[in-house]
């Protein structure tokens, strides 16, 4: 637990599938094209594919087209279906893939699925690690990713120079699985996080006070976070264009509570701000930035049924 990467491994091979090309994976592929790697991307929505080829990556027409030649994949799809159908499938990675390949999936999926899919992908020959990402869109555009891995200590060593294209942070935190646990409580401690400011947030505007001032001193102090960083201006703003979508921390919520009550984890904060996670989406709201948590609380300060920052988002 707690190893970090070797500095000094090289990679064998520069080859390097990715498998979703959404606002986390377009821009990690893009990251590992200008660390010199040759990348070939595949998307459902094609444009996206021939986004990547602009930026001096390779288009491919499907998953099996991808790997084929591949020596490393990223997988970056939303839900544990989506990672099992793209490794399973008929067109998938376990009928295309070259014995040897390293998968490394660097989506968020319950960790009992990361697991059985890890062993999967072993029995075929392949290099599995669960490599799930945290620190948004602009993180995965600055490639300054936090990534938490699971798997085995010799695969995460042999990935160093793929994983530096598109992260800082880059930890093993154990064998296979361990990578979306840790994912797991990350978004549990970004949920709450989130939560928190956006209810200080409205409790400030009550008060009249200078709200941009506020959050500059608060941040200054133990209250200080980056969350509070990142996501305060957005309430200020009633901006909630997605850098994370509230669909997908939904989801995560839901890893969260199901893998905390098979543990018999006492979880309430979790449980909690995954019920108002589930209300906002319920609202029609799944599309905002997480940070759109704020239009709930907002609505519910205001005691009306129709809060106007939800007439101000994008």
């Amino acid at each position: 637990m707690g190893d970090t990467r070797r500095e000094d491994t090289e990679l064998m091979s520069k080859n390097i599938a990715v498998i979703g090309l959404g606002i986390m994976g377009l821009p990690m592929a893009k990251n590992l094209v200008g660390a010199g790697f040759a990348v070939s991307g595949y998307n459902r929505s094609p444009e996206k594919a021939k986004a990547l080829a602009a930026a001096g990556g390779t288009a491919a027409g499907s998953i099996a087209e991808a790997v084929a030649e591949a020596d490393v994949i990223i997988t970056m799809v939303p839900d544990s279906p989506d990672v099992e159908a793209v490794l399973t499938g008929d067109d998938g990675i376990l009928a295309n893939a070259r014995a040897g390949t390293t998968w490394i999936d660097a989506s968020t999926i319950r960790p009992d699925t990361a697991i059985e899919l890890a062993r999967q992908a072993r029995e075929a020959g392949l290099k599995p690690l669960d490599a799930p990402v945290s620190g948004g869109e602009q993180g995965a555009i600055d490639g300054v990713l936090s990534i938490m891995v699971g798997g085995e200590q010799a695969d995460f060593d042999a990935m160093a120079e793929v994983f530096d294209a598109v992260g800082k942070t880059i930890v093993r935190v154990g064998p296979s699985g361990s990578g979306q646990t840790v994912k797991a409580a990350n978004q549990l401690i970004v949920a709450v996080n989130i939560q928190a400011l956006a209810e200080a947030v409205a409790f400030l505007e009550a008060y009249g006070v200078d709200t941009t001032a506020a959050l500059q001193v608060l941040g200054g102090g133990l209250a200080g976070s980056k969350v509070l960083d990142q996501k305060g201006q957005k309430m200020l703003d009633r901006s909630f264009e997605p850098g994370f979508r509230l669909q997908l921390h939904h989801k995560d919520m839901g890893i969260v509570t199901s893998a905390a009550r098979e543990a018999g984890v006492a979880t309430p904060l979790a449980a909690s701000v995954a019920q108002l996670v589930a209300a906002t989406v319920q609202q029609g709201n799944g599309h905002l930035d997480h940070s759109g948590l704020f239009t709930l609380v907002e609505q519910l300060s205001s005691g009306s049924g129709d809060s106007g920052s939800t007439r101000n988002v994008a």
